[in-house]
């Protein structure tokens, strides 16, 4: 229902600009500081304090601020009463301002939980890399317009994404958001997805995109990421900077709504050597002047308070005055208006200036319709966000996505034939119902499977924890096994690669290889026993050799020496007909052995697979009684549990290592 016109920028009828106008000038320093800061919020209560230590959504309310990002997704009724609840808080306040929420991307089947958070209700696809190896516009503006679909009924109307960086540093932990590392391919397929989200301009039923991370993350010194200090430098020895900054101006064009600029800072270029967001070259003179974005420029999370690159001497306000003062519009993560109105109030910042930074974000409240209809309903969010009709072609694209790199003759030429005795590591067996019969022992197999996922070096540290970053070999130990697996039988192995492993190792073994870019078991079985087709293209250069990566140019493209695999590599199935799916009485008809001995390595299983196990499940909340309700949870579900345990840094070694044997008992 719409809102009672008491004011002119509550009239539909009058033009955007005229509205935007009269709301300004009812609004009081603190209604304007407020609308320039995008903390976390946290799903819930609202009196209760935030996730990670965050305020309460009730203080940050007081504060006036009124754009936040969710970082949680429970259940699709959750998030939209929620939603709903907040908007009703602040049509309470003099102004009844509505509230804007966005949301990282969630709508993958993530193995890297720095790069997107769990899909939750919503309908999973591959991850960005996936669609780049797939190629495919049409599909990728599908794959948006779904998200928007969803995003639009449960109230998120700010999209923190595409993430349109070049995927050139081999190591770098955020390469799976991304469509890879070809410039062009990356220009069109985020034009695709900005289409999808946003339609051909900003209105009520659209998602206001934030392409990030301007002027292109990725070409990071050593692979190292600038949330840390020690990947803070952002380097184009490749003088590359132009071919990064192309995809960036292809989003201009199509009219993206925002602009989000990364962390690090440049160094060796013509720009002052800080943080993007604080660097006016880049900012005013690069983004605003020489490109013409007049849209809202919004800082990555954090930047005042804790990734403040080359600004590490200044003081909090000082920051804030050189971020503003470059060009920016508003502080992500940050919660802090008082410090803004303070500026203001003192002389370092005018009214104009603030004045321009509260029109553009007004102007896009307007658009997305949302002071006219600031809630959502419930019932047909519930209808229609993950429909199992979006679910099935979120999963074909997971299929689609997978890429054949090795296809060797006998038993493990994939497609496979069915009901093979076939022996499983790394997946669920029940995936192989109907298809399959999975015995206990290699020894007992026509065939062996195992997914794996592309290694990285574990960090410590609060934040490293979540970043798949550092080496890209496999360790002597995981290479040994498979070698000893495929020894005992032909096998298949489907490696998920969020960054480009050194499969090298794999190369000389009698296997066939499939990697994937997000998949789960069942898109991964359909490919294997023939029900689809992998029809993926790599997106990036796969190494020969950690000593190849580290002799090339973190800026360039496909730069290291003699790779093992090529950008755009891939076969095809030999003369491929689709197989049937397996009937009901085919499921029924196969068999799965339980392996004897331990079910779970403590030291490797995920997280979510002993939330999912009774015995598992049992054992951790006989420690933990309240961990399956804690928000956290959805983020770390994919982490390896002895990693999640490794965070609690208070936690009584004693008690870890009792609670490690009771796991391995099951």
């Amino acid at each position: 229902m719409s809102t009672p016109s008491r004011f002119p920028y509550q009239d539909e009828s009058l033009a955007v600009e005229q509205r935007v106008e009269d709301l300004l000038s009812r609004m009081t320093l603190e209604d304007k500081t407020g609308l320039l800061f995008h903390p976390i919020a946290t799903i819930g209560d609202v009196e209760a304090e935030g996730l990670l230590g965050t305020p309460s959504m009730r203080s940050l309310l007081d504060k006036r601020i009124n754009h936040f990002n969710i970082l949680q997704a429970p259940t699709t009724r959750a998030i939209t009463e929620w939603h709903n609840a907040v908007q009703a808080e602040v049509a309470k306040t003099t102004l009844g301002i509505p509230v804007t929420i966005s949301s990282d991307p969630r709508h993958s089947f993530a193995n890297n939980p720095a790069t997107s958070f769990t899909a939750g209700p919503f309908s999973q696809w591959p991850e960005p890399l996936g669609f780049a190896a797939i190629g495919d516009e049409a599909l990728v503006q599908r794959w948006a317009d779904i998200v928007r679909r969803e995003y639009v009924a449960v109230g998120i109307r700010v999209a923190l994404h595409p993430q349109i960086d070049l995927a050139t540093e081999p190591r770098w932990a955020r390469a799976s958001a991304t469509f890879g590392q070809d410039s062009d391919v990356t220009s069109r397929l985020g034009v695709a997805y900005i289409r999808g989200l946003q339609g051909k301009t900003v209105g009520p039923q659209s998602v206001s995109a934030m392409a990030k991370h301007f002027p292109g993350g990725g070409p990071q010194k050593d692979g190292e990421d600038p949330h840390f200090e020690y990947g803070r430098e952002q380097v184009y020895p490749g003088g590359q900077f132009e071919l990064h900054l192309a995809p960036f101006k292809a989003a201009i064009a199509a009219g993206v709504g925002q602009m989000m600029p990364y962390y690090g800072m440049p160094v060796g270029t013509e720009f002052e050597e800080v943080g993007f967001s604080f660097n006016k070259q880049i900012v005013t003179g690069l983004l605003r002047e020489q490109l013409g974005f007049d849209g809202i420029v919004c800082t990555d999370w954090g930047i005042l308070s804790r990734t403040f690159w080359g600004v590490e001497d200044l003081s909090y306000e000082d920051r804030m005055f050189k971020a503003f003062d470059a060009g920016v519009d508003q502080f992500g993560g940050e919660y802090a208006p008082e410090v803004l109105a303070g500026l203001v109030r003192n002389g370092r910042v005018s009214q104009d200036r603030l004045d321009t930074s509260v029109r553009r974000l007004l102007r896009e409240k307007f658009l997305l319709g949302l002071v006219d209809r600031p809630t959502v309903d419930v019932a047909a969010a519930e209808q229609l966000v993950g429909t199992p009709a979006a679910r099935e072609e979120g999963l074909a694209a997971q299929a689609a996505a997978q890429t054949l790199l090795i296809n060797r003759d006998g038993a493990a030429h994939l497609p496979l034939n069915k009901q093979l005795k076939v022996y499983v590591e790394g997946m669920d067996p029940n995936s192989l119902a109907g298809r399959a019969n999975v015995v206990a022992s290699v020894e007992d197999a026509d065939v062996a499977i195992l997914r794996i996922v592309a290694p990285w070096e574990q960090r410590t540290g609060e934040l490293d924890f979540f970043f798949h970053a550092g080496s890209l070999d496999f360790t002597p130990d995981q290479v040994e096994h498979i070698r000893a697996i495929a020894a005992a039988a032909p096998t298949v192995v489907d490696v998920y690669l969020d960054r480009p492993a050194i499969l090298t190792p794999l190369q000389d073994l009698p296997v066939s290889l499939l990697v994937n870019f997000g998949s789960t078991d069942e898109a991964f079985v359909r490919v294997a026993f023939g029900e689809a087709e992998p029809k993926g293209r790599l997106p990036f250069e796969i190494p020969s050799s950690m000593a190849a990566v580290l002799a090339s140019r973190p800026d360039v493209p496909s730069d290291t020496a003699d790779p093992a695999y090529p950008y755009g590599a891939g076969l095809d199935y030999d003369d491929w007909t689709p197989a049937a799916a397996p009937t009901d009485d085919e499921r029924a008809a196969t068999t799965v052995e339980q392996k004897s001995g331990p079910r779970f390595d403590p030291e490797t299983v995920l997280l979510g697979a002993l939330l999912d196990d009774p015995q598992g499940a049992a054992i951790l909340n006989s420690v933990a009684p309240d961990l399956s309700d804690n928000p956290m949870m959805e983020m770390v579900r994919a982490m390896p549990f002895s990693t999640v345990i490794a965070m609690a840094g208070d936690a009584d070694p004693a008690q870890i290592a009792q609670l490690k044997a009771a796991i391995a008992a099951i």
